[in-house]
């Protein structure tokens, strides 16, 4: 296992050199950021254990979003607060993805193209949910973008963990589904093609940089079960926090080509990639998102604005939701599990 914050060490220079001003200010930010991720730069504490006297040197996380080494804290409670919100219903997973000719475009547009793929996909689904024919009322759901794939390649889409059932316009009844199936994929498909097309359609020179045959072509939205819904959470609460590639996953570096492992979606079964350390760094910092940009968004009856429609619904299914307990943050010794005590701060090296 070879930690990212070491690769960026020994090879963002030379991709400096190479890329100059082209880098954007966020990736150089992030870049920075990791690289200094628990180190002596960004100071810390220092804990001792009351027990076997053991010194512990704590350094403060960068806390990027893009960061493998952060997260894991955040990442436990945002599963925990997400849990709250599950109701006494079966889930599904419905994930838009677009074609790959539309991806050039959203990858040198992404404030303005992910900002529509998330709430056009959430206004696809709402606008088929709405149809007499298949529930008639409003869904609540979350949505959270995903820019990679499996080999780190730019692969934008959208996932969201939606209830099987909807709550009717005046709220006064949940409404299940008609049929074994939740809502169709196709139409889903094909009104979020539609609605996608309308909003891009809006933003000055998308019209024609975008091949006109992306929006003649069959367009993939995939719907699942999911159960309780907490499977898929777990599943979205991995790269809520962290970006696109664990620090587990690195096996090596050697001569300047880096190489990792990822999982077919296939076959399931796990492969390694090989690619020289400039082509990696490019394909991890094109999924660091532009400042500010919120990846995780709720709609419907769970958006904020809508705390009166979703007390209905818990009286509707007459559903208390359990009481948030989150794990203790005390450090514990390594050597002996003792609950450790501060010592001293440790200040942040000078810029």
């Amino acid at each position: 296992m070879l930690p990212l914050a070491e690769i960026l060490r020994r090879h963002w220079p030379a991709y400096q050199r190479q890329f100059g001003a082209a880098i954007l200010p966020s990736h150089r930010h992030a870049v920075q950021r990791l690289m200094a991720c628990r180190t002596p730069l960004l100071g810390g504490e220092l804990y001792r254990c009351p027990d076997c006297r053991t010194d512990h040197y704590v350094y403060h996380s960068c806390n990027h979003r893009a960061c493998p080494q952060c997260g894991h804290a955040d990442a436990t409670q945002w599963l925990a607060r997400q849990k709250l919100k599950l109701l006494p219903v079966s889930y599904c997973l419905a994930t838009f993805t677009v074609p790959e000719g539309l991806r050039p475009w959203l990858r040198s547009h992404q404030q303005a193209g992910y900002a529509a793929l998330l709430r056009e996909s959430a206004l696809a689904l709402q606008d088929v949910a709405r149809r007499p024919k298949y529930l008639g009322g409003e869904l609540g759901f979350l949505s959270v973008l995903h820019t990679w794939g499996r080999q780190l390649q730019f692969h934008p889409h959208v996932h969201c963990v939606v209830p099987a059932g909807a709550l009717r316009e005046d709220g006064l009844r949940w409404l299940r589904p008609k049929s074994d199936f939740f809502l169709p994929q196709r139409v889903l498909a094909a009104r979020f093609r539609t609605r996608l097309r309308t909003a891009l359609s809006a933003i000055p020179g998308a019209a024609t940089a975008i091949p006109a045959g992306v929006w003649r072509q069959d367009w993939v939205v995939d719907v699942q079960p999911a159960g309780s819904g907490e499977p898929a959470l777990k599943y979205l609460s991995a790269y809520v926090y962290r970006t696109a590639l664990t620090a587990q996953r690195i096996l090596s570096e050697d001569h300047g080509r880096i190489t990792f492992n990822y999982k077919d979606s296939e076959n399931h079964h796990w492969h390694t990639l090989t690619l020289p350390a400039q082509e990696f760094i490019r394909r991890f910092l094109q999924h660091v998102l532009p400042k500010g940009f919120q990846r995780v968004r709720y709609y419907g009856f769970l958006s904020p604005a809508a705390k009166d429609r979703w007390l209905r619904l818990l009286a509707l299914l007459d559903y208390h939701p359990p009481a948030l307990l989150l794990p203790p943050t005390t450090p514990t010794c390594s050597c002996c599990g003792h609950p450790l005590v501060r010592i001293r701060n440790l200040a942040r090296a000078p810029p």
